[in-house]
């Protein structure tokens, strides 16, 4: 009985690397895969497992932690003679940023999914992203031998979250139930599994030998929709050559017109070999990508894919050189004209940095203390500008959390710690508010940040606090008063007087503060009035009810002075005297912001997000279909800044993760009655 492949490695072939992005929903068995693949090949002596917290990616304490992909795992590999470096991007939506980043410079990905009708959403997403930038992809559905429905009618429940057609190139072998191997309808050979070996050819079953044509049939049928030869001969009844038939899965792969499915267990090393055989077929190299980036003219060019920071090395970029080479201590020019010079050039195993010679065309390597390079930027070693490849920008944070530091001495440690933090992951944003005085760390999700904190503490040393986010409520007035303010004061030598008559007027929302004068006779004397205003000015810092005071009209209308004990701290004194007097008797009112949202869902949670937004105190505007998107709904809606604090988390939960939004503040509404007593306490409790 033989097997289905021949040498696992060899030397290499004299073409260039290739690197291919391992992509998929969270938990469908990307890092498994990767662990797979590098058993299959020589690159470990023994698969590990998620469990066991053996495998090459995800060694990470955090990712060990929490049993996930937090961060990209990069790994080299030779089968049959070519090289490959395989990227494990993570699958959870809040860590997903770093895998569209890597993706910009791969000449493929392989999308990891199980056959799983639940994941049909979390498919489309990644499905889109690769289609919109023109990716190639094979679909790898993973976890056959769990598989309770048949592949036929597994296909067309997966096929709405792909643009393109989604072509079955295996069709598995039951037995009990059980997935025992599979058809390669390419090359019309049956597989029986082995585990964690390579599969064995067998005679095609004959129970299986009827499913097989039809299959095949389908499959040519796809393919002959963009070769009218291979249509002509389909309507002929003509076999086609196997060898055509391979070529034209190769081209409309690299053209981008069809998405090949290829079936297997990552966990069991079952199926790894045939997807290998499809990679090294059918994926185009680096000089095809370099196109796509608009990049082919250029002498040397490279995509920074991720910065990280090791404890001993300093920073490393993982780059993908695309044109040209880059050795040792070549000075590389960045996205804004700097200029760093590459400390080293590694290759990578997970964490592992190895180091090698120069990088060519084709490797994906880390190269050591570019300082000022991001990921995302396109790095050249010619001094005149170079195009910059397309990389997408971050996504918009969906929650923050305030950082509060354990000890203040660790102040300037934390600065530091996090600009390296968010060097590191783009999808970090750091705040400094100015109305509540806080630093925020915003973020994808929860476990987004709070992996960020663990690295704070683990990575940098830093041990801070997570404090919960304090909405920035303002206050206005309801109606006016005329008031007066007089500082006086008699201390031995000059005294201090100021005297002022103001108006205070609330304003329309929005109009912000307003002063003026209507000083008639010099009672006032000009070079004094502006110390009102600043006098004035201080007091609405913190109005009556604690807060900053907004929508608020000012206007000094009368006062006298003093020809030797009036300044300008007296008259600001008085101004501010005026208002503390004057603002309590206003009608103070609470303000809060509102925010301006717009929420994306597949179409079936569109009446669970509209309930959310409804006991969120929100306000639905509308809804219409997401530009671009079949069967997802954007829904617009106002909602207020405070109970928009874990909407992500609620978000998610009825979405099945893929659930998102975008917010910016819109306008300030008043807020009475039983939750605004509740700020008033909790803002008084926290200033006592």
């Amino acid at each position: 009985m033989g097997t289905s492949d021949g040498p696992l490695s060899g030397h290499a072939s004299g073409r260039s690397s290739r690197c291919i992005a391992l992509v998929g929903p969270y938990l469908s068995g990307k890092t498994t895969l990767l662990e797979a693949i590098l058993a299959r090949t020589g690159g470990i002596t023994r698969q590990g497992t998620i469990t066991d917290k053996s495998t090459v990616g995800d060694a990470s304490p955090e990712a060990r932690e929490h049993g996930m992909s937090v961060s990209l795992n990069v790994a080299d590999v030779s089968f049959l003679g070519d090289n490959f470096t395989f990227v494990d991007c993570p699958g959870s939506v809040e860590f997903q940023h770093e895998g569209a980043v890597a993706l910009t410079a791969c000449d493929a990905a392989v999308v990891v999914c199980e056959p799983d009708d639940k994941r049909v959403a979390a498919l489309q997403v990644i499905l889109k992203s690769l289609e919109d930038r023109g990716i190639p992809h094979f679909l790898f559905l993973n976890k056959i031998d769990e598989c309770e429905t048949h592949i036929r009618d597994v296909i067309p429940v997966l096929q709405p979250a792909s643009v393109k057609p989604l072509v079955l190139r295996q069709i598995p072998i039951w037995e009990n139930g059980i997935a025992t191997g599979f058809v390669d309808l390419a090359s019309e050979r049956a597989y029986v599994y082995r585990e964690h070996s390579p599969s064995e050819i067998v005679e095609l079953p004959s129970s299986v030998a009827d499913r097989e044509k039809e299959a095949r049939f389908h499959m040519l049928e796809q393919l002959a929709d963009y070769d009218d030869e291979l249509m002509e001969q389909l309507l002929s009844d003509m076999a086609p050559p196997k060898d055509r038939i391979f070529d034209d899965l190769a081209k409309e792969l690299r053209d981008g017109l069809i998405c090949p499915v290829l079936i297997g267990s990552a966990k069991n090393g079952n199926g790894i070999l045939r997807l290998l055989k499809a990679l090294r077929h059918e994926v185009p190299f680096v000089d095809t990508t370099a196109r796509r980036l608009k990049l082919e003219n250029t002498k040397s060019a490279a995509v920074v894919m991720k910065s990280m920071y090791t404890s001993h090395g300093g920073k490393l970029s993982i780059a993908r050189v695309l044109t040209g080479e880059f050795p040792d201590s070549t000075t590389v020019h960045g996205a804004n004209g700097s200029e760093e010079r590459i400390a080293g050039i590694f290759a990578m195993k997970g964490e592992e940095a190895v180091k090698r010679g120069a990088a060519k065309a084709g490797d994906t390597v880390a190269l050591g203390r570019l300082e000022h390079i991001k990921a995302g930027e396109t790095v050249t070693a010619e001094k005149a500008s170079i195009v910059q490849a397309p990389c997408p920008a971050a996504p918009e944070p969906v929650l923050a959390a305030g950082i509060g530091l354990k000890d203040r001495k660790d102040e300037v440690k934390l600065s530091a710690a996090l600009t390296k933090l968010i060097d590191e992951d783009p999808s970090l944003v750091l705040e400094h508010n100015q109305d509540t005085h806080q630093i925020m760390l915003h973020g994808q999700g929860e476990m987004h940040l709070r992996v960020a904190f663990e690295r704070l503490a683990r990575k940098y040393g830093v041990q801070v606090e997570r404090h919960k986010r304090q909405i920035p409520y303002k206050e206005t007035i309801r109606k006016g008063i005329e008031v007066r303010g007089r500082h006086k004061k008699q201390s031995g030598g000059h005294g201090q007087f100021g005297d002022v008559v103001l108006d205070i007027q609330p304003l329309e929302r929005g109009a912000g503060f307003q002063f003026g004068d209507k000083i008639t006779g010099g009672v006032v004397p000009k070079q004094f009035i502006p110390s009102v205003e600043i006098g004035v000015a201080d007091y609405l810092k913190q109005g009556p009810l604690g807060f900053p005071v907004v929508d608020v009209q000012v206007t000094l209308m009368d006062g006298s002075y003093h020809t030797v004990d009036s300044s300008d701290m007296a008259f600001r004194q008085a101004g501010r005297l005026a208002m503390s007097e004057g603002m309590p008797k206003c009608s103070p009112v609470l303000l809060e912001p509102v925010m301006s949202v717009d929420i994306s869902v597949p179409s079936e949670a569109t009446a669970r997000i509209n309930s959310i937004i409804s006991q969120r105190r929100g306000q639905i505007l509308g809804f219409d279909a997401r530009p671009g998107w079949p069967g997802w709904d954007l829904v617009s809606a106002h909602i207020p800044a405070a109970e928009i604090e874990d909407l992500i988390v609620e978000l998610r939960s009825a979405t099945a993760g893929v659930g998102t939004y975008t917010a910016k503040f819109d306008h300030l509404a008043e807020l009475t009655g039983r939750l605004a007593d509740q700020v008033l306490a909790q803002h008084k409790a926290a200033a006592e």
